[in-house]
């Protein structure tokens, strides 16, 4: 992976989890832990994706909205798993 697409990946990745922190009940994590959540809802997003045969297109714009949907589905999970 080449330096530029580090930088928007991790730039995907903070803007999704901090939406995803914001849209699922309670803050963010700061800023590591909403990079984390973002990147990690980026791979959760593009499985459900890629397993329903959806496309959302090409572009930042359609990869932060396909990273915050996988990064909400990532939050409501954890926030699951740590209430029992």
């Amino acid at each position: 992976m080449q330096g530029q697409g580090l930088i928007v990946n991790i730039l995907v990745g903070l803007v999704a989890g901090w939406l995803a922190g914001m849209l699922v009940r309670g803050g963010g994590y700061g800023l590591i832990g909403d990079i984390a959540v973002g990147l990690l809802g980026s791979f959760v997003g593009s499985l459900l994706f890629q397993a329903s045969g959806l496309s959302v297109g090409t572009g930042i714009g359609p990869a932060i909205g396909e990273a915050t949907i996988g990064a909400i589905v990532f939050l409501v999970i954890l926030r699951l798993v740590n209430r029992v």
